[in-house]
């Protein structure tokens, strides 16, 4: 299966600063697939360079077999897209919003639009304006669907929504994935994420750092914490294949977040002089992704797993 989405080796440079470092990525359609980063990791400007709206300074990139770079036009006919922010005119009505979008599409935008805003219960007389926050994304999120693309963009759409809304706005994209759809959802809120994602990436500093399925993350990362008789004591280099990924040290122990961690590595450190007690558990996802972003000086090897076939090596 052709994937809908692929970059290698993008770069975008600013002046005094390095957006993106050479991304790879490659996204099977029928996911739903989470793009997590901190604020400021480039995030915004991969999502900018895949829906055609910014050049890259180098490498390339596909969306639905098109290249955005040479027919923006073409990638924005087949997606949809919302921000954090929609840009909607607030002036309009919610049926004459309808109505100028779907200028855009077939006849079956609009009979889409307005089944949706019916589900939604929002009134068509009603001024954008008028709306509540999480009424204005309810219909951004129309918008985008009502043509039904094969990939929906969302950058940070649950910013600001309440508890309620956030999570049947979230439910919605699972129904998407399950009819064949994709979505890519580029969010900092890990938590919400975990509830809908099948397969994560984490962007730093520019960087694809680390991707694979939910599962198999949680399946190679593991949370070691080591009770030492003396807190200066230094602790084994551990066996391969395991890696330290991170290390933050309690009180008189260690905790580690482990890649690969087997149950004789962890049998190898209970045996190691001074070592008092060794706990293993599944690292979280939070874990995983602080561990992958902190400044810990790790080998960047250590982060790329072999785990994600969706990972363009």
């Amino acid at each position: 299966m052709s994937a809908i989405i692929t970059a290698e080796q993008l770069t975008m440079k600013f002046r005094g600063c390095e957006a993106l470092r050479g991304v790879d990525l490659k996204i099977q359609p029928g996911t739903v697939f989470a793009l997590l980063g901190e604020n400021g990791a480039g995030k915004t400007t991969l999502i900018r360079i895949l829906t055609g709206f910014q050049q890259p300074t180098g490498g390339t990139c596909r969306v639905g077999g098109i290249n955005p770079t040479s027919d923006p036009g073409g990638v924005r006919r087949q997606i949809g897209y919302v921000s954090d922010s929609p840009a909607i005119y607030d002036w309009m009505t919610v049926n004459q919003i309808g109505g100028f979008t779907a200028a855009f599409y077939d006849a079956a935008f609009r009979k889409s639009f307005d089944k949706m805003m019916s589900r939604f219960d929002i009134r068509m007389d009603q001024k954008i304006r008028s709306l509540s926050k999480g009424q204005r994304a309810k219909v951004a999120l129309s918008l985008a669907i009502a043509h039904d693309p094969p990939l929906l963009i969302l950058d940070e759409p649950t910013s600001g929504l309440d508890p309620k809304v956030r999570r049947n706005f979230l439910e919605s994209m699972i129904d998407r994935a399950a009819s064949g759809r994709t979505v890519f959802l580029s969010s900092h809120q890990i938590a919400e994420v975990e509830r809908v994602a099948d397969t994560i990436g984490i962007l730093h500093d520019g960087r694809i750092v680390l991707t694979g399925s939910l599962t198999e993350l949680r399946s190679s990362f593991t949370r070691v914490t080591i009770d030492v008789d003396d807190p200066l004591r230094a602790i084994p280099m551990l066996p391969d294949p395991a890696r330290v990924i991170s290390e933050d040290r309690m009180g008189g122990g260690h905790q580690w977040i482990v890649r690969d961690c087997t149950p004789d590595t962890i049998e190898s450190m209970r045996q190691s002089p001074g070592v008092i007690e060794v706990v293993a558990h599944a690292a979280t996802l939070e874990e995983i992704f602080v561990a992958c972003t902190s400044n810990t000086p790790v080998e960047e090897s250590d982060l790329e797993p072999n785990v994600a076939p969706e990972r363009v090596s």
